[in-house]
């Protein structure tokens, strides 16, 4: 077995919650502002944001939704989404971020799935949450806010939780968040307060991150990137953010550019914005001294191009939800054009041969496999899924393509599994697949990702329609609307007689890809 192990030195794997670990670095200034909401300026403070978890959970466990009790959330970032977050996880509960863009049909599947108890949302969603918890668990939905005939998050508040809820370290879901893994429709990633705490503790090591900064937070909460990197990493070094509710360009660089931030946290999109739009240059971003791109590989063209412009460091990380999610970074003095980092700490990893198993040496290309103690638990009531993802012997099979360099660099340079990477989030084609084939005039359909410079890759749809049937990409458009988030939509589209398949009825997407490619 050829096993890549850190260079950095390995963090100690600590008894302490996902909360207890971000307290730790908010420090005794009560009054410190720690978050910040960016279109309004409102400031919460240590002492606020402190209160409001403790508040909140003694609230849930009173009214019987902490301890043992899934909470689902969907709002987009607020400094209140933070406190939620935490506040379930002090009460020993389990927290189901949602996709704020979800339809109420996707929305209604994740409810039933996670089991939630309770939904908490903003007031412009109180239509979508209404529709989607129809059939579900869901007894009440609580709004950040006000709003009419809608019970408000004030109400879930009780009498301050002085102590932590005691939970499994190892074994207590406290995060839910969903993903399509390597293949097939979302599912719950298991995730624990170990794997998390300790994930928090690996980035810290080989990072530079201190406690005086101010981050922009515009990558989503829901998602792992802006719930571990920014709530959890920034705030358990006493770092404040400043939350973005929905991205845009030129607020992002005012923000920035008000805040003097020394780091940008980002996604390829956004990567070549900062490279190429002409606006950037109305910013005084001297303050940037690191650029760390994240969710989808980033180019060391591109990153070159960022910074040189910005006179800073362009670095990039690896990692997936079942990760916690970060296996490979670097800070910016040892980063490298191109790579996707270097092994995080207690981390182990192998290139293995996708025809036949076996390790592959240093600069040879196979799959990567993760082994460390932020790897996920397991995809929640899906064992053939977990036992497909992740092995016996604890090594996550990441259906990454890539090898690693003489000096232990990953360079990732393409994709086992079929998940489609549109501008950092994951599109997994069976789910279009699944949706398209309930269209009475497509006989049958296979979705493939395609390359593109926007957007990184964007589905394209290959459609047996129905005999007589004229089905256009304004056609499958039209029907996806509203049924899925607009990043899962079909951007191209070509008619085709018959979709390739395996003896075992397994569509062959490298047959499409190839003859795309020819």
């Amino acid at each position: 077995m050829t096993t890549i192990k850190s260079s950095f030195p390995d963090v100690e794997i600590r008894d302490v919650t996902i909360t207890q670990r971000v307290f730790e670095g908010l420090g005794d200034d009560p009054d410190r502002v720690i978050l910040i909401d960016g279109p309004t300026g409102r400031e919460m403070t240590v002492g606020q944001f402190v209160g409001g978890i403790k508040s909140l959970a003694g609230g849930l466990n009173l009214k019987g939704l902490g301890k043992g009790a899934c909470v689902a959330l969907m709002a987009p970032n607020l400094p209140e989404y933070c406190v939620v977050f935490h506040g379930v996880a002090w009460a020993g509960g389990t927290i189901t971020t949602i996709n704020p863009t979800y339809t109420a049909h996707e929305v209604h599947h994740q409810l039933i799935s996670a089991d939630a108890r309770i939904l908490i949302t903003i007031a412009p969603f109180l239509d979508t949450a209404r529709e989607a918890i129809k059939n579900t668990g869901v007894s009440e939905i609580y709004v950040i806010g006000d709003a009419s005939g809608a019970a408000s998050l004030m109400d879930l508040m009780g009498p301050p939780q002085e102590d932590q809820t005691p939970v499994d370290l190892d074994e207590h879901v406290m995060a839910l968040p969903y993903s399509s893994g390597t293949t097939g429709l979302p599912k719950g990633v298991m995730l624990t307060h170990r794997s998390m705490v300790v994930n928090v503790d690996q980035t810290l090591q080989a990072s530079e991150l201190e406690g005086a900064e101010i981050a922009v937070a515009f990558l989503p909460f829901f998602h792992i990137y802006g719930m571990q990197v920014l709530i959890n990493m920034h705030l358990a070094v006493g770092a404040a953010l400043v939350t973005m509710p929905r991205f845009d360009l030129e607020q992002y660089l005012a923000l920035c550019e008000k805040y003097r931030t020394p780091r940008m946290w980002i996604v390829p999109p956004i990567a070549i914005a900062l490279a190429k739009h002409p606006i950037v240059d109305n910013y005084d971003l001297s303050a940037v001294v690191q650029v760390s791109s994240g969710a989808a590989p980033l180019g060391g063209d591109v990153a070159a191009l960022v910074g040189k412009r910005l006179n800073c460091m362009a670095t990039q990380g690896y990692g997936m939800t079942e990760l916690s999610p970060v296996s490979h970074l670097a800070p910016p003095a040892l980063a490298r054009a191109g790579a996707s980092g270097m092994t995080a700490p207690n981390t182990e990893c192998r290139i293995v041969s996708t025809e036949n198993g076996e390790d592959m040496a240093r600069g040879e290309t196979g799959e990567l496999w993760v082994r460390g103690p932020q790897v996920m638990k397991g995809y929640l009531n899906n064992p053939d899924a977990t036992a497909e993802a992740l092995d016996s012997e604890g090594w996550l099979h990441t259906g990454d393509i890539g090898h690693f360099d003489e000096d232990g660099y990953l360079f990732i340079t393409d994709r086992v599994k079929e998940l489609i990477k549109y501008k950092g989030f994951q599109v997994a084609p069976a789910e279009l697949e699944a949706e398209l084939l309930t269209h009475p005039e497509i006989v049958d359909v296979a979705v493939i990702g395609v390359a593109d410079d926007e957007a990184g890759e964007v589905p394209m749809a290959f459609v047996v329609p129905a005999p007589n049937a004229d089905v256009t990409l304004e056609t499958i458009q039209g029907y996806l609307e509203g049924r899925l988030s607009h990043y899962k939509q079909v951007r191209r589209m070509e008619s085709v007689n018959e979709i390739p398949k395996s003896a075992a009825g397994k569509i062959l997407r490298r047959v499409l890809k190839d003859r795309l490619a020819g």
